[in-house]
Order: structure tokens, then sequence, then C-alpha cells
């Protein structure tokens, strides 16, 4: 009897408090989904760091007749020249392995690597891309050792560390990540405004029900329960809503950034179905507590 007396009670309060609770429900949804995004991109990134940290390589690209570097002299560097170079890199106790990648490598691994983009492969041409070697280090933070040892020398146009551009590339997913996040969490004080406005127009609508709930000596947990579930369910729902846009998030947006960016690996299913749980239960309980910490409050009077 009393768990029906609170379902019908439950019942009642959403259906007199429809469209409040429909836009209860939205905001829900969309700071989950927020949440969810943010969780997931973090995810990803850090997944991809642990990838690519380890396959971090030096490039040393040598002279050509393209070069801007005065040094060069707008000439190629000498097969003797390049020998010596490939010997010392190969002596120094900071690398642990070299690779000489000539134009016609270079050229063939850029329309690989950019075989979607059509246009930005046409705009190059065999030779554009200077030979050079490609130095995998023992600690990628040493770079600036081989640097030091070999910039300057004859033959030598730049070094460049890939660390650096992996940094800036992960340092803009990590500003989408926080933005996500701070935008759910401004989302999220929305929520719970809204939990607290709908609660106190629920408790009004229903004072009658609550005073003749005191006289007879109802608990303060049993006439409560009612708005805490109402709370919950609404969060219940949205989180649901939001496991749809998760969904969508994963397979629109994270999978084709992967496609594009040359992730290491696409995000697994198996931390998307974690994720949307977590937002669920967060969504549930955030409303739950933002119903009972409303009532503690307006019940006493």
């Amino acid at each position: 009897m009393r768990a029906q007396f609170v379902l019908q009670e439950i019942w009642i309060g959403l259906r007199r408090n429809l469209t409040m609770t429909i836009s209860l429900v939205i905001t829900v949804a969309i700071a989950m989904a927020l949440l969810g995004t943010g969780l997931l991109l973090r995810t990803q990134v850090e997944s991809s760091k642990s990838y690519w940290y380890d396959k971090i390589e030096v490039s040393v690209f040598l002279c050509a007749k393209t070069s801007s570097n005065t040094n060069c002299k707008k000439q190629d560097i000498t097969p003797q020249q390049r020998q010596e170079l490939e010997a010392d890199l190969k002596k120094l106790p900071e690398v642990a392995k070299v690779e000489y990648e000539s134009k016609e490598q270079a050229y063939a691994r850029f329309k690989d690597r950019f075989a979607s983009t059509p246009g930005f492969v046409q705009s190059a041409k065999p030779g554009d891309i200077p030979d050079s070697f490609r130095i995998r280090l023992k600690d990628p933070q040493q770079y600036k050792q081989v640097a030091q040892a070999v910039l300057g020398r004859g033959g030598v146009d730049q070094v460049i560390n890939e660390q650096e551009i992996l940094k800036k590339f992960f340092k803009i997913l990590g500003g989408l990540q926080w933005a996500a996040l701070m935008i759910a969490l401004i989302q999220v004080v929305a929520a719970v405004l809204l939990v607290a406005n709908t609660v106190r127009l629920s408790a009004f609508n229903r004072r009658r029900e609550t005073g003749i709930m005191r006289l007879v000596g109802a608990s303060n947990t049993y006439i409560q329960l009612p708005f805490i579930m109402e709370g919950a369910i609404a969060g219940l729902i949205g989180g649901l809503f939001s496991a749809f846009l998760l969904v969508g998030s994963k397979v629109l947006l994270i999978d084709r950034l992967a496609g594009n960016v040359g992730f290491a690996s696409q995000l697994n299913w198996g931390t998307v179905v974690l994720v949307i749980i977590a937002t669920i239960c967060f969504g549930v309980l955030l409303c739950a507590f933002a119903s009972f910490l409303t009532l503690r409050r307006y019940l006493r009077i």
C-alpha cells in the first residue's frame, strides 16, 4: 500500500509539472552528454599519447637546392657529408636507431599519409621534400643533445622534434576536452537549479497532502521520498537520452577525428558503455541529491 501511494504521488508530481520536468530532462541529457564526451575525448587523447610518445622521432633534414638555410648554399648534401653524418649519429649515446629516407621515399610516404586529400598531394611534386635521417631516441627528452650535435654541420638544413608537434596537437585536443567539460559544468548547475524549482513547485502544489501526512505522524523520509524519486526519474530519463547522444558523439565526432588525424586506435565500445553507465548514475544521483537538499530546507516551514 505504501509503495502504491509513493508511485501514485510520483506520477501526480511529474504530470502536474510536465513542462518543467521536460526542461529538466533535456538539461540533464545535454549536461551528461557533454560530460561523457569530455571523458571520451580524454580517454582517446591519453591512449594516443601513450602510443605516439613511444614512437617519437627526430628528423634531420639534409641540404637541398631548394633549402632556405644559408648554410646549405643552395646545394645538395654530398655523399661524403651524408655518410659522415650518419656515422656520427649512430655513435651518439642518446640515439637508439637511425634510418635514412630519400626524397623519393619521403614523397611516397607523403602521398600515402595524405591520400584522403588529393588536392594537397597534387600541390607537391617529387623532390620538394628533402631527404632526411629519421632518428629514434632512447629517451625522447634527450632531443636537445642530438640537435646540438648536428645543427650547423655541413649538409644539415634543419632538425625537427616530433614531440613538439605532438604537444601542440594534443594541447588543442585537451582544449576541446576542457571546453566540453566546462559547458557540461554550466549545464549541471542549470540542472540543479531546475531540480530545486521543480521540487519547490511540486511541494507547494501538494502542501495540503504533506500537511495531512505530518498530522497523521508520517516520517520526513516518507514525505520526501516521492519528491526525491521524481528528481531521480527525471535524471534517469535524461541520462538515457544522453546515452544516445554519446553514441552519436562516438560515431560522428571521435571516430571521424581519429580517422582524420591518425589516432593510434579507435575508442572501443566497452569504454563508451562504461562512460554511459557512469553519466546515467551521475545524473540520477545529482537530481536525487538536489531534490533532497531542497526539501530539507522547504519542509522545515
